[in-house]
């Protein structure tokens, strides 16, 4: 088990805007108050914008661990 209790993963890795930035936000209305969502990426600006989105929705990005060159996983808090 890793450092967070991961609800749910969603895997955009491949994918390229605005495919990784709206998967999130529809795990995000999926997901209840509370659940932690692990978002594998790869491409960087995703890395960038994915933490502005996040924090206009009232949720908080926990960290952004980079896993492999140019690979990065982002654990988000969701806040209802």
């Amino acid at each position: 088990m890793g450092k967070y209790e991961v609800t749910k993963t969603v895997d955009v890795r491949g994918e390229v805007c605005p495919v990784p930035d709206v998967d999130t936000k529809r795990a995000i209305k999926k997901a209840a108050d509370g659940d932690i969502l692990m978002v594998q990426l790869d491409y960087a600006m995703s890395k960038e914008r994915i933490p502005e989105t996040v924090a206009k929705m009232g949720s908080e990005v926990l960290e952004i661990e980079e896993v492999g060159n140019s690979e990065w996983n982002l654990y988000i808090k969701v806040n209802k």
